[in-house]
């Protein structure tokens, strides 16, 4: 009696009998990124089920989404799904039930999501920052274009992208380190087996292939891209093409880095390799599958090289995220 009775004086509260594993009621912090990150679904929540019930806000006449026929209402469906799946994910973060769902159930959404905001992230601002610097399009040569969607869509819903990408990042590594502790996640340690190094060169070497493409299209190449992609080329789509190709930098370099172990902390590369990854992948997957299906009224789809490109990136994050799970792996058998 006296030995059980210490048992659970020591246990912490909240720790469930079985597992060990904890599920406090979230702090201040947690719960204003869980409101934070709730919220900022709504804009676009909002324009996705205006657009399926018929709704042209936003969209100007003579753009080409008003021709996107079958295609695009299946396209703004899912996406509805997908941004409506945050939620979802946000609360089984910060929830106690969280904390029974498997791991992988959460693992891969949380990945999918940092892969499709990720260049967003990055790319967004950047583009804001060109044009208060004044290198962007100039208004005759952006109003000579064709239209596709009003200026103040690409403002609420990016802005609305951003802010969801900051908070997921902030409520999933809280998760993680509370549900599986931080010397799995954060311990670079031994070198690992010859065949995950052999994996992470070649995610190295995919990673570049694929990001050189992409900068050299950022630096206003044009051998390889579709007609429309030339001529619609600017700074803002060099910006684009950039942060894509840092993704793919990021994702070989960190798979490279996770391989060779060693005392340094894990967490850089971690970051690298599970950012870095399911950009590439996600993104290499999402425009392989655009491109294949969607010409919004043209007929011009991807070229053989981009769509080469976009096959490459995903092989990029295949093979990083690979190595990525033999990382963990390694860590949970030391």
């Amino acid at each position: 009696m006296t030995t059980t009775r210490a048992v659970h004086a020591n246990r912490p509260t909240g720790t469930t009998g079985t597992t060990g594993t904890t599920s406090p009621r979230p702090g201040a912090g947690r719960r204003v990124l869980r409101a934070v990150a709730i919220t900022a679904t709504v804009p676009y929540l909002s324009l996705k089920a205006a657009w399926l019930a018929g709704s042209h806000i936003g969209i100007p006449d003579g753009s080409v989404l008003l021709k996107g026929g079958p295609f695009l209402a299946v396209a703004n469906a899912v996406t509805v799904a997908m941004d409506a799946s945050v939620i979802v994910l946000v609360l089984a973060l910060t929830r106690p039930w969280g904390r029974r769902v498997p791991g992988w159930l959460l693992t891969v959404p949380a990945y999918v999501a940092t892969g499709l905001l990720t260049p967003i992230v990055l790319g967004f601002p950047a583009q804001a920052l060109v044009k208060a610097l004044g290198l962007g399009t100039a208004a005759a040569a952006q109003a000579g274009r064709q239209p596709f969607l009003d200026s103040w869509v690409f403002v609420v819903v990016y802005t609305g992208f951003i802010i969801q990408g900051i908070a997921l990042a902030g409520l999933f590594v809280s998760y993680a380190r509370e549900r599986w502790g931080g010397r799995r996640l954060g311990a670079a340690g031994q070198r690992l087996p010859s065949p995950t190094g052999v994996v992470a060169g070649a995610a190295a070497l995919a990673g570049l292939v694929a990001g050189a493409a992409q900068l050299y299209w950022a630096f206003g190449g044009s051998a390889g891209l579709p007609a429309r992609q030339v001529e619609s080329y600017s700074v803002e789509t060099a910006v684009v093409f950039g942060a894509h190709a840092i993704c793919a930098f990021a994702s070989g370099a960190g798979a490279l880095l996770l391989a060779r172990g060693g005392a340094r902390p894990a967490r850089w590369p971690l970051a690298l390799t599970w950012t870095g990854s399911a950009a590439t992948l996600s993104w290499g997957a999402w425009m392989l599958a655009a491109s294949a299906g969607a010409n919004f009224g043209t007929d011009e789809r991807a070229t053989a090289v981009t769509g080469l490109t976009y096959a490459g990136q995903m092989i990029t994050g295949l093979l990083a995220v690979a190595v990525l799970v033999r990382h963990i792996h390694s860590r949970r058998e030391d």
